[in-house]
C-alpha cells in the first residue's frame, strides 16, 4: 500500500468553503499530517489560477502532483492511509458513494438558499431542501451515524452541509430539522466529532454571518437587523 507519510501534502483552501472540510475532516480521522494555505476567492492569486484547474479548492498538492475535487481527494487521503473511511463490501460502497454525490448536491442546494434575494425566494428553496430531508430521514440507517454505529466517509462528506446551519439557526426559523428526530441527532453527532469540529477555525460562525451581511440577500438582511 502506498504510503502517504513519505510525500509532502499540501491542502489549498478556503476558510469558509464547505468541500474543504470535507478534505480537512477526512486528514483528521487518517491523522494525515498536511499543511494548509488558504486563499481568498475573490481576489485569486496568480499561482493559484494557474495550478486549479477549475479555480476552485480544495487543491491537494501531493509533492508536485495537482489533484483537485473534494470526493477525490477524500478518497486519496482514505486509500493511502490505514484502514477505511468506506466500507469493505462493495455494494455498501457504491451505496455510500451515491448517497456522497447527493451530500454534494445538498452543499449546492443550501448555499443557494442562502442567497436568494427575497423571502419568497428564499422559502421555496427551504420547501425543496426539506424534501430532501425528509428524504434523508427515512434512509439514516442508525445511531449515531449514517449506516449506524461506524463512521464512514459518507458521514465525513454530508457533515459540512450541516454546519451551514450553525449559523442560519440563530436569524431564521427554518424548521429544517424539525419533526426529523434521526437527522437531528445525526447533526449533533457529527457536530460534537473532534474532526468535524477541527475542520474549521473557531471564528467560523462569524466568518460565515460576515459574509452573509456582505450579502444583498434575504438571508444577509436578516443577518444584518
Amino acid at each position: 500500500m502506498p504510503d502517504s507519510s513519505v510525500r509532502k501534502l499540501t491542502l489549498i483552501s478556503h476558510a469558509l468553503c464547505p468541500f474543504v472540510q470535507r478534505a480537512i475532516i477526512v486528514a483528521l480521522e487518517k491523522q494525515v499530517p498536511h499543511e494548509r494555505v488558504y486563499v481568498d476567492l475573490a481576489n485569486k492569486p496568480d499561482w493559484f489560477v494557474a495550478l486549479s484547474p477549475t479555480g476552485k479548492v480544495p487543491v491537494l498538492m501531493v509533492d508536485d502532483t495537482v489533484l483537485f475535487e473534494s470526493v477525490v481527494i477524500c478518497e486519496y487521503l482514505d486509500e493511502t492511509t490505514p484502514g477505511r473511511l468506506h466500507p469493505e463490501d462493495p455494494l455498501e460502497r457504491a451505496r455510500d458513494r451515491a448517497w456522497i454525490e447527493y451530500a454534494s448536491g445538498l452543499l449546492g442546494d443550501i448555499f443557494v438558499m442562502s442567497i436568494q434575494p427575497d423571502e419568497a425566494g428564499f422559502n421555496a428553496r427551504r420547501d425543496a431542501l426539506a424534501t430532501k430531508f425528509d428524504l434523508l430521514e427515512r434512509t439514516i440507517a442508525g445511531s449515531p451515524w449514517f449506516g449506524g454505529t461506524q463512521f464512514r466517509m459518507v458521514d465525513a462528506l454530508f457533515a459540512p452541509a450541516f454546519r451551514y446551519f450553525d449559523a442560519i439557526d440563530r436569524y431564521v426559523d427554518h424548521g429544517l430539522f424539525r419533526g426529523r428526530p434521526r437527522l437531528s441527532a445525526w447533526r449533533q453527532a457529527l457536530a460534537a466529532r473532534p474532526s468535524v469540529q477541527g475542520s474549521v477555525n473557531a471564528d467560523y460562525v462569524q466568518r460565515y454571518t460576515e459574509a452573509q451581511r456582505a450579502r444583498t440577500s434575504f438571508l444577509g438582511a436578516l443577518m444584518n437587523r
